[in-house]
């Protein structure tokens, strides 16, 4: 079996070795670094997150930090999300769009305060176009990647480990914020996020040697919840329709066309350097867009995007794809043209081992 060549290029994490411990059976590479994909299965990884409790290595999250006069102007530049009403202690989803309103990010947001912000990224080299606005703009903000590795934990048990290690405090904590809590002599922030929908937290470890030591803390106090190292799950994350960029969408692809235009705020969000593209995308609307669909028969991995058809014409194309065993259907995530886009619509799909009988819906499952 084929493996990955370690080498500079490819970075370990601050939780690579607690990783190894628990089994883990595969890695992507994402922003340089490497992402566990699999510790039992991906079906059994999937149960057990919707059951009880992982703790997810997720450092490859990398941040992106703004510091100075400038940083809130900056960070509205990159995004035509409205910032202006962002207190401290708040994380944002927000688009980050190129001069043409293509998506080059989706990352979160974490204001810490007016002069200093983390952008907590998607895989995409960002932290170049961020220094290239700041420099190319003359702005008074150091642009940087600090030692910060994000530590998720998610499923129904989250809060309960969670409060185990930083106390009842952290139960208050509402969705998409976050505040400061101590662990072991160092102030972490611990937000509720994360890359599922089955609720946790998101805790940005500060100093790669720090990693270790929450990791083991959690792994213990956990003991009786069933707790185990898990992973971003393929089936999970199709059912809640949580994009993947650079795979469901591109820099080909406009926020409207990716499902989120409500984080658009483009005739307020004023110095967002897309701002002029995607208020005429806004106008004119788009004429694709993400929708949920669920695929008839027995599918082959999807590694490559799978062409959509309406008899013979090509009408969009699907990037992510999994059978439910909830949903005890294959479930999946494309990109259709608004002719064939509405609830209910017959479609097929070309897979590496033949068509596919493909239905269109409007609403994810989760």
């Amino acid at each position: 079996m084929a493996t990955i060549a370690p080498s500079r290029r490819i970075r370990r994490t601050p939780f690579t070795p607690g990783v190894e411990a628990a089994g883990v059976k595969g890695y992507t590479v994402y922003n340089h670094m490497l992402l566990p994909t699999v510790f039992e299965s991906i079906e059994a990884d999937y149960h057990h997150l919707k059951s009880a409790v992982q703790v997810w290595d997720v450092a490859v999250e990398r941040q992106i930090e703004l510091r100075g006069p400038d940083a809130a102007r900056l960070m509205q530049m990159l995004t035509p999300r409205d910032l202006r009403g962002m207190m401290p202690g708040q994380c944002y989803y927000v688009p980050i769009v190129d001069e043409t309103g293509g998506m080059l990010n989706d990352p979160v947001a974490l204001k810490l305060a007016e002069d200093r912000w983390w952008i907590s990224i998607a895989d995409s080299d960002l932290l170049f176009w961020v220094k290239g606005l700041a420099y190319g703009y003359r702005l008074d903000v150091l642009v940087d990647e600090p030692d910060v590795s994000p530590l998720a934990v998610q499923g129904p048990q989250a809060e309960e480990l969670v409060a185990r290690i930083f106390g009842d405090a952290v139960r208050a904590v509402k969705f998409f914020r976050f505040s400061w809590f101590d662990f072991q002599g160092v102030s972490m922030a611990v937000a509720r996020s994360g890359y599922s929908k089955q609720g946790g937290f998101e805790i940005y470890v500060d100093g790669t040697a720090n990693g270790m030591p929450l990791w083991n803390a959690l792994m213990e106090a956990g003991r009786d919840l069933d707790v185990r190292a898990g992973c971003p799950n393929l089936i999970e994350r199709i059912e809640g329709g949580l994009l993947s960029y650079g795979n469901d969408m591109t820099r080909e692809n406009t926020p409207h066309e990716c499902g989120l235009g409500r984080f658009c705020s483009t005739q307020t969000a004023i110095g967002c350097v897309g701002r002029d593209a995607l208020l005429r995308v806004a106008k004119e609307g788009p004429t694709q867009q993400i929708r949920p669909l669920s695929i008839a028969g027995d599918l082959p991995p999807c590694s490559a995007a799978w062409p959509l058809m309406a008899g013979t014409k090509r009408v969009g194309q699907i990037t992510s794809a999994a059978y439910s065993p909830d949903q005890k259907t294959n479930v999946a995530i494309g990109m259709v043209r608004m002719t064939h886009w509405d609830e209910g619509t017959l479609l097929q799909v070309q897979t590496p081992d033949g068509l596919r009988d493909v239905t269109v819906h409007e609403n994810f499952w989760a």
